[in-house]
């Protein structure tokens, strides 16, 4: 394989020459004036990639100096010079957020804060299950926004049970008041070829009416050993906008396909974690795939009922068809890499629908001014699949190091459930809301109080995958749990603004999940919790100095956890344990001096297990929380060579424990990433080259263990693309 990335290498390499050759001259000598104009302007708008605001659900869209909360943005301009495949790509930018895979099939997840986010737990423009459940592509969004922290207040709580230690908000493209009109080529190592297309307009009187659409779609091996990913995305935008009234309807189409797919690794009996194998070794098998088709849409409209008070609803829902055939690979001896193959197929249809309404307003008594927020929302959530698993397999038959193909296995010899052929409902999932709050400001709003309420029903009823006659004959589809279930989640944050430039911000805020159902062995058998609240402390400051922007934060998350105590009686199952992360972040972005630019920041989580079963963990790190995470990204424009800015970025990731005990453990990992970008005026028109080649020095490491499995990071990967504007 180290052939093929040097054929890769010198493929891109090629590309970005012929590139740089074919293009007209830029120096100041030969350039015109108009030219030189036309790159300046180019390279300038390839700056702003991180952005301190975003949407804050029942808060609306907000700027993080006026919140108690620590939230920004990363850009469709990052997302284009970086030219991610996933949503993991863009999120890896931050030091506080690290991406895994999910168990067993081709899904992402991430840990913010410690804490597990989910891939159907992912909002778009406030909504949660509308997003495309496993995988996103990133081409369709504007920004990619995320809030570090608890968020049952702000967005509620989500379907699949995370986002307890932050939220990711994504934010659809719209038509500005400047046309739109791009087109992008790009190429990945191995072979992996694109295109996007990205058109928008503006037109009616004052430009009432807007429309975008973008599109882009990838096919090809990547740099992981004879992985195959594709995927093609559409979306298409429209906007009104009046003196009073606004409305919007998105709607987006996404499929994506993985096969041959480098799994994760589960350890059974091990006593040492396995070494990582070579960085695109690929221990998947041919008979592995997972295609995902995915249809959503979001309709929103906004009415200002007077200057201050503004009336909003918004309704988003999706379509989803998976299917595939998926895989374990499950290590039994870390030295030798000894191991064996499973597999399964889970053939799954999900319809959602999601809404919100609300009120919005300001008004003051006295020298106190208040922001209100009044409203409510709705979800349903129905998901149908069936399954089918292999028999299982109690002798290795695969290495670790030294893979081999294993013939595809039976998946009607071992554990079935469902019609495969004809998924029907297994879950209906009901979320309701209502939440009230108010900002009260002293002194001019330098000081800012925010106190609110959500009373949330978590409504989820399950259906049998299989008949059973035990303690009376129930047939296949037939109900077998309705949970019904209510809490309140308060919050309560504080800004204080010394200075324009200076805030300073604490809050309480709770995270909100479905609470467990007590299993079988347990004297409490069949007992069903109610939603279970995690409780976040926090304080911080942020800096806005105009060229730079600054953040700080501390925390303190607890987090409920499920264990069996045992008793006199028996064994009672219990949320009676817990775990806490403490930690601090620090962000920075900005242009310190003109052409460097630098996206950076540190964070530190201790977290810790507590009231576990008999005490036997007490005091021991939790699975998968990263003791550091570090990033540094540099850009800087090469004044002396007109159009040419070279890249640069380090990721660090702290010792990882792999299992209760702390027995077994992840080193630390540094990864270092390098690129370049050319702005050349060609026919006044800017066209923008990019070479990028992530993990350059192709490390092997296991980047995660979240969840007690392992994922490995990627391999030396090129990247070069080009965009034309016109």
């Amino acid at each position: 394989m180290g052939r093929n990335h040097t054929i890769a290498g010198s493929a891109g390499l090629f590309a970005l020459a012929a590139g740089l050759t074919c293009a007209p001259p830029a120096s100041a000598q030969e350039a015109t004036e108009a030219s030189q104009d036309i790159v300046v302007t180019a390279q300038r708008e390839n700056e702003t990639q991180v952005i301190r605001k975003g949407g804050l659900g029942a808060l609306g869209a907000k700027d993080a100096m006026e919140v108690p909360f620590a939230i920004k943005a990363y850009s469709e301009t990052l997302i284009l010079n970086q030219q991610p495949l996933t949503l993991g790509q863009v999120l890896e930018n931050d030091p506080s957020v690290r991406t895994s895979l999910g168990f067993g099939n081709a899904s992402e997840q991430f840990i913010i804060r410690g804490f597990p986010l989910f891939g159907e737990d992912i909002a778009i423009d406030g909504l949660y299950g509308v997003t495309p459940r496993q995988l996103v592509s990133p081409e369709l969004y504007d920004q990619v926004q995320i809030l570090n922290g608890a968020s049952a207040f702000l967005f509620g709580a989500a379907p699949g049970g995370t986002a307890l230690g932050g939220t990711v908000n994504l934010q659809p493209k719209r038509a500005k008041d400047v046309d739109t009109n791009r087109v992008t080529v790009n190429y990945q190592s191995d072979a992996h070829f694109g295109g996007a297309f990205d058109f928008g307009r503006r037109f009616g009187q004052d430009n009432a009416f807007g429309v975008r659409i973008n599109g882009a779609t990838r096919s090809g091996d990547i740099a992981i050993e004879d992985e195959f990913r594709s995927s093609t995305v559409l979306g298409l935008g429209f906007d009104w906008r009046s003196d009073r009234a606004r409305a919007s309807i998105d709607l987006a189409y996404q499929r994506v396909k993985v096969r041959h797919m480098r799994p994760m690794v589960q350890l059974l009996g091990v006593t040492v974690v396995p070494d990582a194998p070579d960085a695109d070794s690929n221990y998947g098998q041919d008979w592995n795939y997972t295609t995902i088709r995915d249809i959503f849409g979001i309709l929103k409209f906004e009415y200002d009922l007077t200057d201050e008070i503004m009336f909003y609803a918004s309704a988003g829902a999706r379509d989803t068809a998976e299917r595939g055939n998926y895989q374990s690979f499950t290590v039994v001896n870390g030295a030798t890499g000894a191991a064996r193959v499973t597999g399964s197929t889970i053939p799954r249809n999900d319809n959602n629908e999601a809404g919100q309404v609300g009120i919005r307003g300001k008004f003051t008594t006295g020298p106190i001014s208040h922001e209100f927020n009044l409203g409510g929302s709705h979800s349903r959530y129905v998901n149908r699949n069936a399954y089918g698993f292999s028999p299982a397999i109690t002798t290795p038959n695969n290495n670790l190091y030294d893979p081999i193909d294993v013939p595809e296995p039976n998946f009607n010899g071992g554990l079935q459930g469902g019609d495969r052929d004809d998924p029907f409902p297994v879950n209906r999932t009901r979320l309701s809301s209502l939440f009230a709050s108010d900002t009260l400001g002293a002194f001019d709003d330098k000081v800012l109080l925010t106190l609110g309420l959500r009373r949330q029903n978590i409504h989820v009823r399950t259906y049998r995958a299989n008949a059973v006659t035990v303690p009376t004959p129930q047939p296949a589809g037939s109900l077998s749990v309705d949970y019904s279930e209510s809490a309140t989640t308060p919050v309560v944050g504080l800004v204080v603004r010394p200075t324009e430039r200076v805030s300073l911000y604490a809050n309480r805020i709770e995270g909100l999940a479905q609470g467990p159902t007590a299993g079988a062995g347990t004297l409490n058998v069949g007992e069903v919790f109610p939603p279970f609240k995690t409780v976040q402390y926090e304080i911080g400051g942020k800096v806005a100095m105009g060229r730079f922007n600054a953040s700080l934060a501390l925390f303190q998350t607890d987090r409920p956890q499920a264990l069996n105590e045992v008793t006199p009686a028996g064994t009672v199952f219990t949320l009676n344990g817990q775990q806490r992360n403490k930690g601090v972040e620090l962000s920075f972005d900005g242009e310190p001096v003109d052409g460097l630019r630098i996206i950076a920041g540190l964070s530190v989580t201790d977290a810790k297990q507590s009231r576990t079963t008999n005490g036997a963990t007490d005091g021991n790190d939790a699975i998968g929380v990263p003791e550091y995470t570090a990033n540094a990204n540099v850009e800087w424009d090469l004044a002396f060579v007109p159009g040419v800015t070279l890249t640069g970025r380090v990721m660090q990731t702290g010792k990882q424990m792999v299992n209760l005990t702390n027995t077994l453990d992840l080193p630390e990992w540094t990864r270092f990433d390098i690129g370049a970008r050319y702005v050349v005026a060609v026919a006044d028109k800017p066209i923008t080259f990019r070479f990028n080649v992530d993990n350059v020095a192709n490390k092997r490491y296991w980047a995660s263990s979240l969840g007690g499995y392992l994922v490995q990071g990627m391999p030396r990967t090129f990247k070069t693309s080009a965009t034309i504007e016109f």
